[in-house]
């Protein structure tokens, strides 16, 4: 077919144009890059966002945020940035895995210190601090998120420990919310960093999407990116795509996206079971399910 190519397991390339037009799609649904425009808020995520919030507000150093990969951590860390206000000064830093005087510089550098460079670790702290006395000073709170702080080595972990002693005598000069996988709380629990996990007052664990949320998860992913028709995925499909992803917001991305190549391969308009299973069977990490499932 012109425009199509398959590459195995009934899945087929698509001429981006060919593909959105023949859904109706003004942009793809179910990409894999963290959009905050197509965020759902589910309960777990919500809740997430809730936590994040409260710490802030409480003016708490550390706020913890952990999850398995591909249930929206680094989705999770954009929404919570849109929301604070302009009282609000953030950093972001999205790969931690640094020594802690790089850690340093990439903090200094985030929050617009110019003339960081060449610094040791002593006259970044000062930088730092100055910097965080004149944000306080004109009633302006400063937040930094560490996405993927599982990397971080234990001694930038300790760095970062010191930071979080920058306070007046009447609040934190820096809160820092920390983004991770499980194996974050493994490295928290080693002796050494016992004092940064005893300063963690609020944390969170962010699970998957519940089975009865699936279903207006991708209808709202399919509003967002144009799509204007009747349900495009049987409910059959849709319990596939719970039982196939564990509920987990990636794989169901991934999972839909390859059905509907499937599907345009075939030149059809609605997704099976069948389209899933197809799917499924291209996609890695996904749940072993039994054939007569959905």
């Amino acid at each position: 077919m012109p425009g199509r190519k398959w590459i195995g397991n009934g899945i087929v390339a698509a001429e981006p144009a060919l593909y959105l037009n023949h859904f109706g799609f003004t942009e793809l649904p179910f990409g894999i890059t963290p959009d905050t425009s197509f965020a759902y808020s589910v309960q777990y995520h919500q809740e997430g966002l809730n936590t994040l919030l409260l710490a802030l507000n409480a003016g708490e150093g550390f706020v913890k945020i952990t999850g398995e990969v591909g249930t929206g951590k680094t989705l999770l860390c954009r929404r919570l940035l849109q929301t604070l206000d302009e009282g609000w000064v953030s950093a972001y830093l999205p790969n931690p895995n640094l020594a802690p005087d790089t850690l340093f510089l990439a903090l200094a550098e985030e929050l617009g210190i110019d003339d960081a460079a060449g610094l040791d670790q002593y006259h970044l702290m000062r930088r730092i601090n100055h910097l965080l006395l004149a944000h306080a000073q004109t009633n302006k709170r400063v937040v930094v998120c560490i996405d993927e702080a599982q990397a971080m080595p234990v001694e930038t972990l300790e760095a970062l420990r010191l930071l979080s002693n920058l306070e007046t005598e009447k609040c934190k000069l820096l809160q820092i919310a920390l983004f991770g996988q499980p194996e974050l709380d493994e490295k928290l629990r080693r002796p050494e960093v016992r004092q940064l996990l005893q300063r963690i007052a609020f944390h969170y664990r962010l699970g998957g999407l519940k089975n009865s949320e699936i279903g207006d998860y991708v209808a709202h992913r399919l509003r967002v990116a144009g799509y204007r028709g009747d349900g495009l995925f049987t409910p059959a499909a849709v319990r596939a795509l719970y039982r196939a992803s564990g509920g987990t917001p990636r794989l169901i991305n991934i999972l839909a996206h390859k059905s509907l190549l499937s599907v345009f391969g075939e030149g059809r308009q609605l997704v099976k079971v069948r389209h899933i299973r197809l799917a499924r069977r291209d996609t890695e990490g996904t749940r072993r399910v039994g054939w007569f499932w959905g």
